[in-house]
């Protein structure tokens, strides 16, 4: 019975957003999406989510500078920089490599960097978490990913290249949106959602389960916990948090 109301419930979304169903049949919707859409969806979404995950991004990137590393510096990689909502959690001038996969976030990120003048920017880099081959093996203290593992193309992938840019001893940092229990009605929404979402948000994904993801990569020591983030009208309440230790 849920199965099938699963299946109805999807259509009648569907059918609201058909406009965008059309355009990404015709090839249209990607690249409006990635240019224009999603960055100004982004700028907005991300003043809501800071809002409401700002106490616990101050605890998680509380220890950052533990992972300073034997130059005296931070060399911190942030994968998925989007618009930089995380530069002001970050120490006195470590050294900050940006990426993204889209380079459309340039005047958002521009903005947020004149606001963090604390830290050292040192370069962007257009690129995907599964393949950061312009960044040397070993060379980064922290690598940090917030809100990005639900669309990389592929999780461990992405996991495979922070272990392989860590230098021994350095941290991942993440917070990710993840799957609901998939005995409440939150799972059962995600389930409805997640056709329409994945489209409308460049990929993004509703239902991994990230975390069993961390837990099987390569890392020495993982500090994880589950956290609910209330974002109304969202079916992305359920997040996790923490950092792992390569």
């Amino acid at each position: 019975m849920a199965d099938t109301s699963i299946l109805v419930l999807r259509a009648c979304l569907a059918l609201l957003a058909m406009p965008i169903y059309l355009l990404s049949f015709l090839g249209l919707w990607e690249p409006f999406c990635k240019k224009f859409f999603f960055p100004f969806f982004l700028d907005r979404f991300s003043v809501v989510h800071e809002k409401k995950a700002k106490k616990h991004k101050q605890e998680l990137f509380r220890n950052l500078p533990d992972f300073t590393g034997p130059s005296g510096e931070l060399k911190l990689l942030e994968i998925g920089t989007g618009l930089g909502a995380n530069f002001q959690f970050y120490p006195p001038r470590c050294k900050v490599t940006c990426s993204d996969i889209n380079p459309n976030f340039q005047q958002g990120l521009r903005r947020n960097m004149e606001k963090n003048q604390h830290v050292h920017y040192e370069r962007f880099l257009t690129a995907a978490g599964e393949d950061l081959r312009q960044v040397p093996s070993g060379s980064v203290d922290a690598v940090v990913c917030t809100l990005v593992l639900c669309s990389v193309r592929s999780v461990d992938g992405t996991l495979r290249e922070v272990l392989r840019v860590l230098r021994p001893g350095g941290a991942f940092y993440f917070l990710e949106h993840v799957a609901a229990d998939p005995s409440s009605w939150q799972y059962f929404w995600q389930q409805v959602c997640y056709p329409t979402w994945k489209l409308v948000f460049c990929g993004c994904c509703l239902t991994r389960e990230i975390w069993k993801n961390l837990e099987q990569a390569h890392f020495s020591e993982v500090k994880l916990q589950h956290v609910g983030i209330a974002l109304p009208w969202t079916p992305i309440r359920p997040h996790v948090l923490g950092y792992a230790v390569k």
